[in-house]
């Protein structure tokens, strides 16, 4: 945990040359801690030694440790191992609090005592020793403290010592003692204890045999270091970064569901749609354009549709669900089925507004959405639509541009039996309609200064020689800009 020198100050990164000037320093530090280490073997049969060797031992491998995180500091933390939020930390941080096992009184942990908070490296290092000739076992008022035990009830012998151990590590520990006993293999293993008061514990155990005269063992000594908290950090970790990889990976994979589900349902034609009808009328000139939102990575609910109807119309519409991923692709295609579905069968723009309300308010995903649908006359040319909760078509006519007067129409799924109402408009010869959805000119909740932009495009589209070429100039001025959604514009050019 952090120390408390530095709790009020806000965490800055490190400054040039502060992690190279870490790394020098901890390379000093462990040579010093080293020669300490050598020192200690003088004397194998001082206790004193031999626990300041173990010490030394210890601090050496965690000085190791330390060196290997500042060179990975140093070249930089892999894209793979980022957490994705700070709680998993702020639980790795209180775990710890909770598990440091420090007290003045050796047995006040067995007692029951609220465990001093420290981070102190004595207060979870012990060690003990296991005479085999008089039977004398010895045990540091540490080591009482990591298993929680009253130092009156005395050392375990290591024929008691197996029945602290956790089931599935006694195993373990057997295999430890008998190593160092029967072959004098040093010590260096973990096991897990179950403390008196139920606590499980982590325990790493580092020693050696101590043999006599006729090379025999004699007793074996250990220093035993509680790594609880250690070993939950690093679990906190390793689980924080398989979710990552696991949420990536299902990131990516919905990412590729929706946009190949968007691409089957939005309309295959790419640059210019025209409508040659047959009959009288302008034929019309379509093209439309999808931009994908610049803060999310996933695709959204918005379409943009022109479909030529048996009667010779023309269906014209473009629309947008709330939310993104596969469940807002999978609500669009389901809308625009309907939709282009009841514009073949002949229903009224402010009719067909109703049905979609409808179908949304009994549907298994609920979601709400904007919507405009147009339907062209080109007998008469004449634009009937309806809109639900969207932006008006922006009407371009001799180098000028006006939002239509939008009817009545509240957003699909918003309320019950809504109604629907429609406007007209005819459409003259070398008319422009530009359809978006809000996405495309909002910014900060409003669309104001957005939809003054669009028309201030008048004499670029104007001037253009098709649809698509509209399409590039407003993709060119609004398709850079950073957008909280994604946006769909579809723009529609009435022939001589």
């Amino acid at each position: 945990m952090p120390s408390p020198l530095y709790a009020d100050r806000p965490a800055q990164p490190p400054e040039p040359g502060t992690v190279d000037a870490l790394i020098s320093q901890t390379r000093r530090l462990r040579g010093d801690v080293d020669a300490v280490r050598r020192d200690a073997v003088l004397d194998e049969d001082d206790p004193k030694n031999r626990w300041q060797r173990a010490l030394c031992d210890l601090a050496v491998h965690q000085l190791d440790d330390l060196g290997a995180h500042l060179g990975q500091l140093k070249a930089g933390v892999p894209d793979e191992f980022v957490l994705s939020a700070g709680a998993d930390l702020a639980e790795v941080e209180a775990g710890a609090e909770d598990d440091i096992e420090a007290a003045s009184d050796p047995g006040a942990a067995y007692a029951g005592a609220a465990p001093a908070r420290t981070g102190s490296l004595l207060s979870r290092v012990g060690s003990a020793e296991w005479n085999l000739l008089n039977d004398e076992v010895s045990w540091s008022d540490e080591l009482y403290q990591i298993f929680g035990r009253n130092p009156e009830s005395g050392p375990m012998s290591l024929d008691e010592l197996p029945s602290m151990v956790f089931a599935e590590d006694q195993s373990v520990l057997q295999a430890m003692v008998t190593d160092c006993l029967i072959d004098g293999k040093p010590i260096d293993g973990e096991f897990r204890v179950v403390r008196t008061d139920g606590r499980v514990r982590t325990l790493h155990m580092m020693g050696e045999p101590v043999l006599d005269s006729d090379g025999c063992t004699a007793s074996m000594w250990a220093v035993l270091r509680d790594v609880s908290e250690l070993r939950r950090s690093e679990r906190a970790v390793r689980e924080s970064r398989d979710s990552l990889q696991r949420s990536r990976h299902i990131e990516r994979t919905e990412r590729r569901v929706a946009v190949e589900l968007q691409e089957a349902v939005l309309p295959p034609w790419r640059g210019s749609l025209s409508f040659a009808h047959g009959g009288p009328g302008a034929p019309l000139d379509v093209a439309g354009h999808y931009l994908p939102a610049a803060t999310t990575g996933l695709i959204g609910g918005d379409w943009y549709d022109a479909l030529a109807l048996p009667d010779g119309d023309a269906l014209l519409t473009v629309g947008d669900l709330t939310g993104h991923g596969v469940s807002a692709t999978s609500s669009m295609a389901m809308l625009l089925g309907a939709l282009r579905g009841m514009a073949v069968a002949g229903i009224r723009p402010g009719a067909l507004m109703g049905h979609l309300n409808q179908l949304l308010e009994t549907s298994v995903q609920p979601a709400l959405g904007s919507a405009v649908c147009c339907r062209y006359e080109p007998a008469s040319q004449t634009l009937t639509w309806a809109q639900a909760g969207h932006p008006a078509p922006l009407l371009f006519r001799d180098g000028t541009g006006r939002a239509l007067k939008r009817p009545d129409g509240v957003l699909l799924g918003a309320t019950t039996g809504a109604a629907y109402e429609e406007a007209a408009v005819r459409l003259l010869p070398g008319d422009l309609l530009v359809l978006h959805t809000d996405g495309l000119t909002r910014r900060g909740g409003l669309d104001e200064t957005g939809t003054q932009r669009l028309l201030d495009l008048a004499p670029r589209l104007t001037g253009a020689r098709d649809a698509q070429d509209c399409v590039r100039s407003v993709v060119e001025e609004f398709g850079e800009a950073p957008r909280e959604d994604d946006a769909c514009v579809m723009v529609v050019r009435v022939g001589h």
